[in-house]
């Protein structure tokens, strides 16, 4: 078989799915990324070890693999995505990604001797990498390739990574079992001005070639209990636990079965406390740890979720599926309230028969979603978490508390007056403003409401109490919208001698118009442009006055339902997922990753003021307040995206309730060839 294109090659490292968040994983993860990006194998009829589910211990609480990485590569490069990369106008993009990714592969391959060029050589078979927690506050990662007609290649491979660990300082300790080749690798020096920082623990690479099958890790113990299995597998195997059956079959569920997949899994709560212990911080972290909050809010009834993805199956450019693993408690009723404990109670979404746009969805927006939501056991399943946040209780109820009976505050009934007024249904409209710029992105949250003369009473007088918004009426309908102060002349503030008096009005931080003044701050910096009103049996919120006025004067002839690649993605989902349903969505790919693409091309992606830009920032940023990442992939060599739409379709998902969790499936369809203007855009603000 020919050697896969250098074109070929790239691709993954462009479409790769949004595990590699998963902080620690992410050195093994940029393994895979290196092989399907680069491999050049024959595959070898006869694997060299059995399927890695089988080999890995049922202690592995993270696993990704690709059986047949050749085919994997192939079926991608027949897709849109693999024609986009090939097109001319994006080969010095794909240079100049590579060359990016190969100084981050050397950055985090580096530790262990590899380099990305090294794991593109040497694959002749199934790829898998697995976190196994061998024992509690340890977290061990073990690297597994097929190495069918490359065994020369790896048997070279071993000493250049000999070499290069010794050229950085690593030492070479006692071959483990005599058969495993480990190194110690340095120590970092500790920062002197960080007294918290914790010991560094030692760190090591155990290499080994044996037969037709390559195993790294960073400890010896378990890179010798996987080679000790890779005959016949072990019992006590991932593939064993309940939870990995679970994930595995249901994620496997009606996909094709001659296509190779990109499969995955994850204990969450067990990866994260493992990784958290095995890598602590090496400065003190401020602010509350959401991972173990929401286990103590009952959320570690999540036990696993993992999928598979696969391209081109025929129908489709690509295809997924998850599966989220979350059994009713012991004895609870699957189909009850209390399935699960405290906060967790809001995981319940009533099922619906079918879920289509509204007559006044847009029918030129990028995305739209809707999802079925008991919104009042949400509301009463809050309270625990808010407290759990703050850290103390009884702050959720004073909230509640002070805006019915504050004399300053809206005097509103929050649960009787609002949450007992809407429905079950929750949509979002995604959409964004020419031209582009760090503010383009649009966002409108629906959510239904059953007695909307009473939501309008309950907003209005909220908001008429409040200084930072004002009153604006537009065709007859009543629109609240966020004041822009960010222009404002700032005050001069003048301190008296001997310091600062405090007004007798001045509100003290822990009372409950500071709580809810807080609250409203972290509201106003997601959406600082904000618009809210009561129309279409709804009460909507819009990042912008803008985009709601378009929602306010759409009609069912020109909405998104009426569209023909909305209606061309709705069939086929629905012959893919009958209902019952509880999540539908549609989008326009290219559509919706175009902000995004003009802001990574001019370098401003860390400034966007959009959702998924503030996202990114707090993910990806350094924590601290005011400060701007720095944009981690160079996207000045980016093509003209007009010359490059034409590769993106549309995408669908959905998501089905399961009697011990959750199904969520998605496909892609290509552009048909002879559409040359998207359908839909008729917008004028477009």
């Amino acid at each position: 078989m020919d050697r896969i294109s250098n074109d070929r090659r790239q691709g993954w490292c462009l479409t790769m799915p949004p595990l590699c968040l998963l902080r620690g994983f992410v050195g093994s993860l940029c393994a895979i990324h290196a092989v399907v990006c680069c491999v050049g194998s024959v595959w070898a009829d006869d694997p060299a070890f059995p399927a890695s589910e089988s080999v890995f211990p049922d202690t592995t609480v993270a696993w990704i693999s690709i059986a047949d990485p050749e085919e994997f590569s192939a079926s991608f490069d027949r897709t849109q995505y693999g024609k986009l990369l090939r097109d001319p106008s994006m080969e010095a993009f794909v240079t100049s990604f590579r060359e990016q990714l190969s100084k981050a592969g050397k950055q985090r391959l580096g530790k262990l001797g590899l380099t990305l060029e090294d794991l593109g050589e040497i694959p002749g078979g199934e790829i898998a990498v697995a976190a196994i927690v061998p024992e509690a506050g340890r977290l061990a990662t073990v690297l597994l390739v097929d190495t069918s007609g490359h065994e020369e290649e790896t048997e070279a491979l071993l000493d250049v990574i000999e070499e290069r660990l010794l050229e950085q300082k690593a030492e070479r300790l006692a071959d483990f079992e005599e058969t495993i080749r480990v190194y110690r690798l340095p120590q970092d020096d500790p920062s002197a001005d960080d007294v918290d920082a914790a010991e560094p623990e030692e760190q090591l690479v155990a290499v080994v070639h044996e037969g037709r099958a390559l195993v790294v890790g960073d400890d010896p113990v378990q890179v010798s209990h996987v080679l000790a299995v890779l005959e016949n597998g072990r019992q006590d195997c991932l593939a064993s636990t309940e939870q990995f059956a679970k994930v595995s079959e249901g994620s496997l569920k009606d996909l094709s079965t001659s296509l190779s997949k990109l499969r995955w899994y994850i204990d969450p709560f067990r990866f994260a406390a493992a990784y958290k212990l095995a890598h602590p911080p090496k400065k003190r972290q401020k602010g509350p740890d959401y991972v173990e909050i929401l286990g103590r809010q009952g959320f570690d009834a999540v036990k696993a979720f993992g999928g598979a993805i696969l391209f081109d199956d025929g129908s489709h450019q690509m295809r997924h599926q998850t599966i989220i693993y979350a059994p009713p408690l012991p004895g609870r009723d699957a189909s009850s309230v209390e399935r699960y404990d405290l906060a967790a109670r809001m995981l319940r979404f009533p099922e619906s028969s079918e879920i289509q746009p509204f007559g006044w969805v847009p029918a030129g927006v990028s995305s739209w979603s809707s999802l079925q939501w008991d919104i009042e056991t949400a509301f009463q399943s809050a309270e625990s978490l808010v407290d759990d946040v703050v850290g103390e209780k009884g702050v959720f109820d004073d909230v509640i508390a002070s805006l019915k009976e504050d004399p300053d505050g809206p005097q509103i009934d929050v649960e009787a007056d609002l949450i007992a007024c809407l429905g079950k249904k929750v949509s979002l409209i995604g959409d964004y403003e020419e031209p582009i710029d760090i503010d383009s992105d649009r966002l409108v949250i629906a959510i239904e409401a059953i007695d909307p003369e009473k939501v309008a009473a309950t907003v209005g007088k909220s908001m008429s109490t409040d200084p930072d918004m004002r009153r604006i009426e537009e065709n007859g309908v009543v629109i609240w919208e966020l004041i822009d102060r960010s222009m404002e002349i700032p005050t001069l503030e003048i301190e008296t001698p001997g310091g600062i008096i405090a007004h007798a009005d001045q509100e003290e931080e822990d009372s409950p118009s500071a709580r809810r003044r807080k609250l409203r701050e972290k509201e106003e910096k997601l959406l600082p442009h904000s618009a809210v009103t009561v129309a279409h049996g709804h009460l909507l919120i819009a990042s912008h006055r803008d985009i709601l006025e378009r929602v306010l004067a759409t009609s069912d002839s020109d909405s998104l339902a009426t569209t023909g690649d909305y209606k061309r993605m709705d069939t086929v989902l629905k012959k893919l997922y009958p209902s019952p349903v509880i999540l539908w969505g549609f989008g326009r790919s290219d559509e919706s990753i175009r902000p995004a693409f003009e802001m990574l091309k001019r370098g401003a992606m860390p400034k966007s003021k959009s959702v998924t830009g503030q996202l990114l920032n707090s993910l990806l940023g350094d924590g601290e307040p005011g400060s701007v990442r720095d944009q981690k992939i160079d996207g000045s060599t980016l093509p003209d995206f007009e010359r490059i739409k034409k590769f993106f379709g549309t995408s669908g998902f959905v998501m089905q309730n399961l009697e011990d969790g959750w199904r969520l499936g998605g496909i892609t369809l290509a552009r048909p060839e002879t559409t040359t203007v998207q359908e839909g855009k008729a917008s004028p603000n477009k």
